[in-house]
């Protein structure tokens, strides 16, 4: 961190060109188990009596643009066959097994990516919407890893879809700390969701109140981890991934009731309303063009200015969500092919997501040096972070789509 950043107080919302920030190892796990728009219809079928909500929840789900989603069973796993929807508790056992395996996994392929050692952890941040209890799943990973009980946490709440960005920035903020006290932090950051054994409490409220709820038809399984470090310090000099050079988070006005993750004697219900992709999309141009007002170096010397000079790592919220924000910045696909990619390929794992979309983006071969990653959560929540390809060809401006 440059001695201007510890000696100076900076604008809110400016970033100092030299917080040697950066993601240096970055893992994802999924589970084995893939299911397309069938695996709906037929636990539909088998527990459920026809309704105009359930048909116009079918019909939905084989047009949503996701071939497949990743799953921790198949359509016949027992607890999405039982003569009722599984409760809260049984869903919590079940995720002190299966969550904790899915992420120390992502921590593994994270962790073995830095290269570092584990005493070399200073903090731990967390996320996720599909557990709840005390202490929190990141606890038992950190058991199983074996990272030292003095290591400070961090688990994160409330945030759903977001979290991930949302950890990412926690994780950042605190890295600038440790450099402020000329510390070393090197921080892991995982996101954890089970989602899809919520297809029966989901499928309940479609018939019992003739709900059409879609998110029944977008949710999958995963976990990721990255591992973020200040560059002060440590055992080894690893090579960025990303480098961080600025964060924006925001609040969207009187939203509260278009996006939200409920607590249920069955799980969690979601809410998510009509208005979302729209409200979504309405939001980036400002948050964009605030974030690059806040990174004058990122356009010093050429006009980097516009959002298709850069590559973009969307959270897949649903395809509305992408295909919305993708016109509101004039992108093309291309832009997007990430997103795109992980959506249909896996669904929307909340906020295990962004970092699989992330770690696509990094193995897609020759981008854009800049990248600007996006997500949004309950409140509407909206998260913004500009990345950095270190060693990629610095990006030349492109004529706007139309």
């Amino acid at each position: 961190m440059s001695p201007s950043l510890v000696h100076h107080t900076l604008t809110k919302g400016d970033f100092d060109d030299d917080m040697d920030l950066s993601i240096v190892g970055l893992g994802v796990e999924y589970p084995p188990n893939r299911v397309g728009p069938d695996a709906l219809e037929t636990l539909a079928e088998r527990f459920y009596p026809q309704s105009e909500a359930l048909k116009k929840v079918l019909s939905i789900n084989r047009f949503t643009g996701i071939k497949t989603r990743a799953c921790v069973g198949t359509v016949d796993h027992p607890l999405v066959n039982q003569p009722t929807a599984p409760t809260i508790t049984e869903l919590n056992n079940y995720f002190r097994k299966e969550g904790v395996r899915l992420s120390v996994n992502a921590c593994k392929k994270a962790i073995e990516e830095w290269g570092g050692n584990l005493d070399e952890i200073t903090h731990v941040v967390a996320t996720t919407c599909t557990n709840s209890a005390n202490p929190g799943y990141d606890h038992y990973v950190m058991k199983e890893l074996g990272i030292g009980t003095d290591t400070e946490k961090v688990l994160l709440h409330g945030v759903g879809c977001s979290g991930g960005l949302a950890a990412i920035r926690t994780a950042a903020n605190l890295a600038l700390g440790s450099s402020f006290r000329r510390k070393p932090a090197r921080i892991l950051v995982l996101a954890c969701e089970i989602t899809t054994l919520l297809v029966r409490s989901e499928l309940d409220s479609v018939c019992q109140n003739q709900e059409v709820r879609i998110g029944v038809c977008l949710f999958g399984d995963c976990a990721s981890a990255c591992v973020i470090s200040n560059g002060i310090g440590g055992s080894t000099m690893s090579e960025p991934i990303y480098e961080l050079l600025a964060w924006k988070h925001k609040i969207l006005d009187n939203t509260e009731d278009d996006l939200g993750f409920d607590v249920d004697p069955l799980g969690w219900k979601v809410i998510l309303s009509p208005r979302v992709p729209k409200l979504a999309a309405a939001s980036v141009p400002g948050a964009f063009e605030d974030m690059i007002d806040s990174l004058p170096s990122i356009h010093k010397g050429c006009a980097l200015t516009t959002a298709t000079d850069f590559d973009w790592a969307l959270h897949p919220g649903g395809s509305t969500v992408i295909s919305g924000i993708q016109e509101a910045m004039h992108l093309t696909p291309e832009h997007l092919q990430a997103s795109y990619e992980i959506y249909m390929e896996y669904g929307n794992s909340s906020s295990a997501t962004i970092m699989s979309v992330m770690n696509r983006l990094r193995n897609s071969g020759e981008g854009r040096e800049n990248v600007v990653a996006l997500a949004f959560g309950p409140g509407i929540s909206l998260e913004m972070m500009m990345l950095k390809r270190p060693g990629a060809v610095p990006s030349l401006p492109i004529e706007d789509v139309d």
